[in-house]
Parts: structure tokens; sequence; C-alpha cells
């Protein structure tokens, strides 16, 4: 009889969530122990697919301190109008805003004081699972676009291959500037990453000439999952961008210069950029970001009307890039951005995009371009700290780069600093693997 009286005092705490507004909840913190520089604290209870080694079914997790709240275990919790009759979103692998709430509140130490927690949940060792690339279709990814978003690295870029006078082309102030990439290389974090052979012209004197490329490359990069699509021939519009974004995470778009350098006239990167491509694997909503959003850089000239919006949409997030070559006993952090430093925002992103009738569908992924800052400690590619390779990057320990060697191990790391507490994404790391 207790245990019956517990579960309806359950569901009726939990139905009451539905009308609770996302930034009304006045739950205590959670009963679980987090380490204050733990990348996933209460405030931020990213989703992430992952298996055990006693279960390879893919299922959906929330990340908080070291430890993972199987979702599938206890997807009956979630009431209400919304989920009640959708439950199987928890075996679809594919979460809502509303999953977010109900979370908050199961692993609040409220939520404890009320009910027993170790009759219905069930916590994984951070440490002792299998994370997957996507949250959004088991490990496969949709579409996949790459902007060229942030003004610092396309000035520098321009400087190196077309002179200070003509750094940025005429149509970058005016639109976000993309290309689509390739989904099925797209590669969670742990992958190691195949250096890729391609055609090449090292000497422009000189007919070009295949092998191994020589100036293999990061790009720091950050990137967001839609939530919603939209029908085609039907955009979105920018006032309704956000309802569209559902998450971010860190993005390393791996880049062999030599091979792109190459083939990018007239129609951009191809063999130079689809061989890898890593993410970290938890996705941070944006409802936890959103606190750390930031004024929206000025844009001059005003972009036209469909591409303007005047709410805060760029974002606090502390960025940094290091470097591990195999005889090194630590890494060495070679770069140290944010993401505020972007020009064109996530919203603008994804109004340009569909803005033409284009559709896109739950699950794509839409990258940010290099993230580089004003200095050259915040330059998010090897190509600019090296200056195209006139200048060394120095590892310590006797190890300098222009680019990547094999064996280095490449690890991006991000994130929003709280008032005691860190929000984060986890790490974003890949070790080059030889040529084959």
């Amino acid at each position: 009889m207790a245990a019956v009286n517990i579960w309806k005092k359950l569901l009726t705490l939990l139905l009451t969530l539905e009308s609770v507004p996302e930034y009304s909840c006045n739950f205590k913190m959670s009963f679980v122990k987090i380490d204050a520089q733990s990348d996933f604290s209460y405030h931020n209870l990213p989703y992430g697919v992952f298996s055990t080694p006693d279960n390879s079914r893919h299922r959906i997790g929330v990340a908080i301190g070291d430890q993972i709240l199987d979702l599938s275990v206890i997807k009956s919790l979630f009431r209400g109008p919304v989920l009640s009759n959708h439950q199987d979103v928890f075996d679809q692998v594919r979460p809502t805003k509303y999953v977010r709430k109900t979370s908050s509140y199961l692993l609040s130490a409220t939520f404890r004081e009320a009910i027993p927690w170790h009759l219905i949940a069930l916590f994984l060792s951070l440490h002792h699972t299998h994370k997957h690339a996507s949250i959004f279709n088991h490990t496969h990814t949709g579409d996949y676009t790459d902007f060229y978003s942030s003004r610092d690295h396309a000035t520098n870029v321009g400087i190196m291959f077309r002179g200070k006078e003509n750094a940025l082309m005429p149509n970058w102030l005016r639109l976000p500037v993309g290309y689509h990439g390739r989904a099925s290389s797209i590669v969670v974090s742990g992958t190691p990453i195949r250096r890729p052979s391609g055609q090449m012209r090292p000497d422009q004197s000189k007919p070009p000439v295949f092998g191994q490329s020589k100036q293999l490359d990061i790009e720091l990069e950050m990137a967001f999952f839609v939530g919603g699509g939209n029908r085609l021939g039907e955009p979105i519009p920018i006032e309704r961008a956000h309802q569209h974004i559902f998450g971010m995470v860190l993005m390393n778009d791996w880049s062999a210069r030599d091979i792109q350098a190459w083939e990018y006239v007239p129609l951009g990167p191809f063999l130079g950029k689809n061989f890898g491509t890593t993410i970290s694997p938890w996705v941070v909503p944006m409802e936890a970001l959103l606190p750390f959003a930031e004024p929206n850089t000025v844009q001059d000239p005003k972009p036209l009307p469909y591409l303007c919006h005047d709410d805060a949409f760029t974002f606090n997030i502390n960025l940094f890039v290091s470097v591990k070559g195999e005889a090194m006993k630590e890494a060495a952090t070679i770069c140290k951005s944010n993401f505020k430093y972007m020009y064109w925002t996530m919203k603008q992103q994804l109004a340009h995009h569909t803005v033409n009738g284009c559709n896109v569908r739950p699950g794509d992924l839409l990258a940010s371009g290099t993230i580089s800052g004003p200095d050259p400690d915040s330059f998010g590619s090897m190509l600019e700290l090296s200056w195209k390779g006139s200048k060394t990057v120095d590892l310590g320990e006797g190890e300098t780069r222009t680019f990547l060697k094999d064996g280095d191990e490449v690890t991006l790391t991000g994130y929003c600093e709280g008032s005691g507490f860190r929000l984060g994404f986890g790490p974003c790391a890949g070790i080059i693997l030889p040529a084959l």
C-alpha cells in the first residue's frame, strides 16, 4: 500500500511539471555529488547516446557529474500532455525540451525528499560506458552543413591567400557563407582519424601530384543539432529559428590544407574535409546555454531584413585546443578562444539555410566554421597559428609543429562559467593515424 501511495504522489508531482515555466522551476540542487570543475553540473544536464559492456543497445541518457541517468529505464515517469503518449522518444533516441524539465526535477534534492530514489532510478558510471555520435538517429547524423562565420578567421585566411586588400569576399558581410559537408564521416570523440591522401600541387610551376597530406590541420568549431524541421518550400523565419535549434556540441572539422588548396576552386572544400569530423558526445540543450547569452556582434553593413534579430544569441563559451605528441608527457594548449567571437549567429545561419525553401530535419547538424578571436593565441587552426607554415607552434618538451604529425592527439574542450559551477561539453578528441 505504501508503494502505491509513493507512485501516486510521484505521478502527481510529475504532472504538475507541465504547467511550470522552464525558468521558474525553484527546485533544490541535485542530490548527486558533483565536483565544482565538472562539465556536467545540475545546470547542464546534456543528452547523449550510450551503451554498456553488458548491454550493447543504444539508449539515451543524461550526464550529471561523473554519472549517467539512463532515461530508458525510467521513461514511464515522464508524464503530462506531451510525453505521456510519446514515451517512444526514449527508444528512438530523440529527446525533447519536456524531457529536460522532468529530468531536472527527478535529479533534484526536492524530488529525493519526496520519493525514495532507489525505487525508480538507475545510474551508470560515465567512465564505464560507450558514447555514440548522435542523439537523434543512433550513431548517424542527418545532413551536415558547415558555415564560415568567424570574421577573424575569414580575414586571416583571406590575407594569406589573397592579400590584405581582398581578405573578405564581397558576399561575406552580407550573408552566412556555408557549404554542404559529408555526414557519414562525422565521428564521436575518441575515434582515431586516418591521415588522408589526395591530389595536391605543392609546386605551382609543376603538375599536381598524389600522396598523403603533409598539412593536416584542425578546426576549432561548435555545431548545433536541428530539433524540429520544416516542410520543403517553407522557410524558417528568423523570429522562430530558436524553436528549431535543440542543442550544441564541440566540433573538430579536420582539414587537409594542401588537398583543399588545390581542389577548392571553384566549388569549395571536398576531399580536404570529408575524411573526418569529430564531435563531442554530449549535446548541451539551448535551455542550459541561454543564461550565458551575450549581445550579438554589431554587423556593418546591416544584414537584409530576413537575417535581422535583436535578441542576444551569441554565447560566452570558453574554448580550448590542446595537442599531445606521441612522445610528449603532457598536452600543450595551443589555442584559447570563445564562441562569442562569432560574427553570424546560429539563428541567422538557420534562417539563411532555409530561406530558399530548403528543408532541414531533426538530427541535421549545422556547424559554425573555425572560431578565431582577435589575438594570435585565439586562432582556431594550425593554418593561422603557424601562419600558413611560415612559423612554428611551440608545444614544449622540445616539440614544435606547423601542421599535425602522426600520433598527435588533439583535444577540444569548452565550458561556460557560472557562479560556483561549470557548464561544459566534455572532450572532443581524436588521434592521428598514419595514411594507408
